[in-house]
């Protein structure tokens, strides 16, 4: 597998999955245009990058919030000023809050979705009549929380089931002009996506103990297997591939409880 000379712009690639992607995608030869808010990360990840690339190549770096709509179109111009095209979009910042219907508010609802849908809608909108032109392909990393119902993250639940709807839809509407589009659904995966959401160290480590009776294959995932999946959906190996929600999560979205 192998993406030189392919373009690709990963949103929220300071940490997580999204550090973890980029640098296995430059592994596979891509040419990154990395963004994020926190600089200082990025310039780690990039550095990475470009000690995993074979040809040493290195990732661009456009800081911005996604949430910002002007950042957004920078992301989108300045890429595509550097590298005079873009082959693929992964669309990977998200944020998780906790809240149920008693405790959430319209303020938790807004946040949310500002970033995990309404950003998303934006840069995709931005980035489309460039993936026309280099027939290219979008990765959206959605959750299992899109797939299935868990209490608890009501906001973040439904955000990740309209992503998921978001890909699908996109995906047809983009196939006449062989742009392709999916969504990796991760379970449990060992970030600080939920410290970030809220646990504190002793309730995240009880979390991702109790991930080993929650995951059929007994354990939360890593970043480098979420990468690896979507490294997959990026090349020419999954060329008749669109529309798909796939999972990445240990076979959590089979199970039922007993």
């Amino acid at each position: 597998m192998s993406l030189s000379g392919r373009v690709v712009l990963v949103t929220g690639a300071s940490s997580g999955i999204g550090s973890a992607t980029a640098v296995y995608l430059s592994r596979l030869g891509a040419s990154l245009s990395l963004t994020g808010r926190n600089s200082e990360n990025l310039n780690k990840v990039a550095r990475l990058c470009e000690a995993s690339s074979t040809s040493q190549l290195k990732p661009y770096i456009v800081i911005g919030e996604l949430t910002n709509e002007k950042d957004a179109s920078n992301i989108l111009e300045s890429t595509i000023n550097h590298f005079g095209k873009l082959d693929v979009l992964i669309n990977n910042a998200g944020v998780l809050e906790m809240g149920s219907i008693e405790n959430t508010s319209l303020e938790q609802y807004d946040r949310v979705f500002n970033v995990n849908v309404r950003s998303i809608y934006h840069l995709t909108m931005l980035a489309v009549p460039h993936l026309v032109k280099s027939k290219g392909n979008i990765v959206n990393v959605s959750s299992v929380n899109g797939i299935r119902s868990f209490p608890g993250v009501l906001a973040y639940n439904m955000s990740k089931s309209a992503l998921d709807q978001f890909t699908r839809c996109v995906a047809l509407e983009l196939a006449p002009k062989g742009v392709r589009v999916n969504s990796v659904n991760p379970g449990v995966t060992i970030t600080e996506l939920q410290k970030r959401g809220g646990l504190d160290e002793d309730t995240y480590a009880k979390f991702l103990e109790r991930s080993k009776e929650t995951h059929a294959l007994g354990r939360p995932g890593t970043p480098d297997e979420v990468a690896k999946a979507i490294a997959f959906l990026t090349s020419d190996d999954s060329s008749f591939i669109t529309g798909a929600n796939i999972p990445v999560d240990g076979g959590r979205h089979a199970m039922c409880p007993r």
